[in-house]
């Protein structure tokens, strides 16, 4: 069964899709054939900025994470051959703490339903019955439906992937430093766990090459905002926090 033609769910990717194309007209004039990619970044930067309040509920469970790692530590390692009180020390911890041990969890699943619409406007080829002219578009003479993979080598869809590509591995790259930085103290069997989950960014690089290049455009401009946004996110409330 395919989940967009519900009609609930075909209506809003119509929906979706007419607010594209309604920002791809009205950027038209001025910007010309780029009007439809810069549309897709509109679009990702509104839901970006829609799901502010999620990125903060993550980064303040990150550090409640992080507030706590030490302290459940040493109650596993004293617990560790009492699994029952170990369980009951962790739910007085938290409880002392005013924390949940799943915290952030329920509003990173909220947000699936909304980046799943978002991705299925720039993978279907028809929407509602017609086709989906945002996939017609194209950015460098690259359509928009076409991926780096069907594309290959000729030009100048290699300047447009190559270029789009590099900026989401930057990313990633920069992803993966940030969290090495951030890990906390741990034995050798953690650390190697840590480092080894540190490389998981790559894996939208990889992700980006097989996609239509839409979604490549939208990959390259959510991972860039959401790698700006922890970084403001954690400035802002790590610190209030920690006081």
């Amino acid at each position: 069964m395919d989940i967009f033609a519900f009609p609930p769910v075909a209506f809003a990717l119509s929906a979706t899709s007419w607010f594209v194309q309604a920002v791809t007209n009205l950027l038209d004039p001025v910007t010309g054939s780029l009007s439809a990619a810069l549309a897709i970044v509109v679009l990702t930067l509104l839901v970006r900025l829609l799901l502010i309040p999620v990125s903060i509920s993550q980064v303040k469970a990150e550090w409640t994470r992080r507030r706590l790692a030490l302290k459940l530590r040493a109650l596993q390692r004293k617990y560790k051959s009492k699994p029952e009180v170990l369980q009951r020390k962790v739910a007085a911890l938290y409880k002392a703490e005013n924390a949940r041990p799943f915290a952030g969890i329920l509003p990173t699943l909220a947000q699936a339903p909304v980046i799943s619409l978002v991705y299925a406007l720039f993978i279907h080829g028809t929407i509602g019955g017609h086709a989906n002219v945002l996939l017609a578009a194209s950015l460098g003479g690259v359509p928009l439906g076409s991926s780096f993979v069907t594309v290959g080598v000729t030009w100048p869809g290699i300047v447009v992937f190559v270029g789009l590509l590099s900026l989401i591995a930057l990313t990633a790259w920069l992803s993966r430093r940030i969290a090495l930085k951030l890990a906390l103290p741990a034995d050798d069997a953690t650390a190697r766990v840590t480092s080894a989950l540190s490389w998981l960014p790559f894996i939208t690089v990889v992700f980006a090459t097989i996609v239509p290049l839409a979604a490549t455009i939208y990959l390259a401009t959510t991972t860039t905002f959401t790698l700006v946004e922890r970084a403001i996110l954690r400035r802002r409330y790590w610190g209030e926090l920690a006081l």
